[in-house]
């Protein structure tokens, strides 16, 4: 019985200490939920100097760029180039058949020269008064005549002669000499490629900030090349379908190892913005109509409409709807609701 009675004493003081233990654990479950409180992070906005730079995407074009065709159809005579050789300004690349207009121009050069003779003694005879003023105009009225048809047939020769029009370097030929050619057939293609031209776009909300002389860094994708380049012309308008604004650079080449109709990244530097209010990237929320933050009031969440301006890696530029020591919240923004108590553990 002794056995009994202390079996059943220790059995009672194990269920008292079990619930008097669990007991104690629900309290401050209670009391946390009760209180609704949320702990999120976040950081307090200040200003900062943010380097205002634009990145985009952009083509390289050749400086200056043409297809050489013949002004006139003929058999080819002469190529006077190597492909994928550089030439000169006014080299002669392709000679055209003229042998009928040389034949012309000589004929022309003897008539002129028996004109001029003609007209020598005329104007002797007319300062004698040996003949009327209509006689010797007659004979000056031939022999002008006469320089005329030759400036036309030497215009027309100079039409057989395809000559380079500016510096550059000469691509593929497509003919052969003994080929005939028309105002259609594509002989080559020259390429001025130093300095480049690079085409790009950037968002209209830059279009008041960038101004001719803005300094450009270009990127290669496939060459990993850096490039510094110069905004020289800008387009008068905005794209109204991309909403973009449209720049063109200049691009110093002298090496040659980038070439027209290539990729480039590109950074567009502006003018540095001195006091910018920066947020991290994860405190902006995307919603129907832009963007928005939020924010702690009062110790309760507030959505804040926000205007967004440069983007960094980590960070974003708001331009309106946030002021300097505004504590902007960074985590748990899916759990939140605006008026939801929250304490902001700064980082």
């Amino acid at each position: 019985m002794l056995r009994i009675a202390l079996f059943i004493a220790v059995a009672c003081s194990s269920v008292t200490f079990s619930s008097c233990g669990s007991k104690n654990k629900d309290v401050p479950q209670q009391s946390a939920t009760q209180s609704g409180t949320m702990v999120v992070n976040g950081v307090i906005v200040e200003t900062q100097p943010l380097e205002n730079i634009v990145r985009s995407s952009g083509t390289v074009l050749a400086s200056e760029s043409v297809d050489l065709v013949a002004e006139v159809a003929g058999r080819i005579e002469k190529i006077l180039f190597k492909e994928g050789s550089h030439v000169n300004r006014h080299d002669l690349l392709v000679k055209i058949n003229d042998d009928d207009l040389q034949a012309q121009l000589k004929k022309t050069e003897l008539q002129i020269h028996l004109a001029s003779e003609l007209e020598r003694r005329q104007k002797k005879l007319f300062d004698k008064e040996g003949i009327s003023k209509e006689q010797y105009d007659i004979s000056l009225n031939q022999l002008n005549t006469l320089k005329a048809d030759r400036e036309n047939l030497a215009a027309s020769i100079r039409k057989r002669e395809i000559r380079a029009p500016f510096d550059g370097i000469i691509g593929l030929r497509y003919v052969s000499e003994g080929g005939y050619v028309s105002q259609t057939t594509r002989i080559a293609s020259i390429q001025k490629v130093n300095p480049l031209k690079v085409d790009f776009a950037i968002p209209e909300k830059y279009a008041g900030k960038v101004s001719s002389g803005d300094i450009v860094q270009l990127t290669s994708d496939e060459t990993k090349l850096q490039f510094t380049g110069t905004v020289y012309a800008i387009e008068p308008k905005i794209d109204p379908t991309t909403r973009t604004l449209q720049l063109r650079a200049l691009c110093d080449n002298k090496s040659e190892k980038i070439f027209p109709g290539a990729y480039v990244q590109i950074e567009l530097r502006l003018k540095a913005i001195v006091n910018a209010l920066m947020v991290p990237t994860q405190a902006i929320i995307p919603v129907l109509k832009g963007q928005t933050v939020l924010v702690r009031k009062n110790g309760l969440v507030v959505s804040t409409p926000v205007t967004i301006g440069t983007r960094t890696a980590s960070t974003v530029q708001i331009t309106s709807g946030l002021s300097a020591g505004d504590t902007v919240v960074t985590t748990g923004l899916m759990q939140l609701r605006p008026g939801m108590p929250v304490t902001v553990t700064l980082k």
